[in-house]
C-alpha cells in the first residue's frame, strides 16, 4: 500500500472494494486513502487513538497531502480531544504549522452516539470501520457513488460540530 502514497500520478486507480478485518490493514488503509487523497480528506473517529495517527509516517503521509495541492483540506472531528491533546504532537505540531488546512472539531451533543469512524478522500474513496469496538471495515478505491452516504453522513456530524484544537497557542 505505500506504492500509492508516493505515487502522485494523475490517473484514476483501479476501482476496489475490500474488507479490512485487523487493526494493522485498519491503520495501513488510512495511509492508503492520504495517498489518493488530492484535495479534501474526512476524518470522524472516537478519539483517534486505534488509527496509528501519531506515528511518523503518519505525519509525513499527512504533511505531503496537504503540500500537495494549494487548495488541499484535512477536516478532523472526534467525540473527545484528550488523546490528540496527550498522545499525539507530532498531530499538533502538523495542526500548528498548516493551520489553514486543517480543521479540528469535536462533535456535538447530537453526534455523540455515532460509533462507526469514516475516513474519505475527495468523496470518492472511503473507509468505514462499523463499529469502533471492532476493526472490522470496508474500504472502497474509486467508488464515488458508494461513498455520497458516507459523506452526507460526515456532513450531518460535522454539522453538529464545535471547535475543538486550533493550531494557534495564543492564551488571551
Amino acid at each position: 500500500m505505500d506504492s500509492s502514497i508516493s505515487a502522485d500520478s494523475s490517473a484514476a486507480p483501479a476501482p476496489r472494494n475490500d474488507v479490512i478485518v485487523t487493526v494493522a490493514a485498519y491503520r495501513a488503509a488510512i495511509d492508503e486513502l492520504i495517498g489518493l487523497a488530492r484535495g479534501k480528506l474526512q476524518v470522524f473517529d472516537i478519539d483517534l487513538s486505534p488509527g496509528g495517527w501519531n506515528s511518523a509516517t503518519r505525519a509525513d503521509n499527512l504533511t505531503a497531502f496537504l503540500r500537495r495541492m494549494p487548495h488541499a483540506h484535512l477536516d478532523l472531528i472526534v467525540h473527545d480531544t484528550r488523546w490528540i491533546e496527550q498522545s499525539c504532537p507530532r498531530l499538533l505540531a502538523l495542526l500548528k504549522s498548516h493551520s489553514h488546512k486543517m480543521t479540528v472539531y469535536r462533535t456535538g451533543q447530537q453526534a455523540r452516539g455515532a460509533m462507526d469512524p469514516l475516513v474519505i478522500a475527495d468523496g470518492r474513496h472511503f473507509l468505514h470501520r462499523f463499529h469502533v469496538d471492532h476493526p472490522r471495515a470496508a474500504l472502497a478505491i474509486e467508488q464515488p457513488q458508494e461513498a455520497k452516504s458516507l459523506v452526507a453522513r460526515f456532513d450531518e456530524i460535522w454539522a453538529t460540530g464545535e471547535p475543538g484544537l486550533g493550531g494557534s497557542v495564543l492564551g488571551l
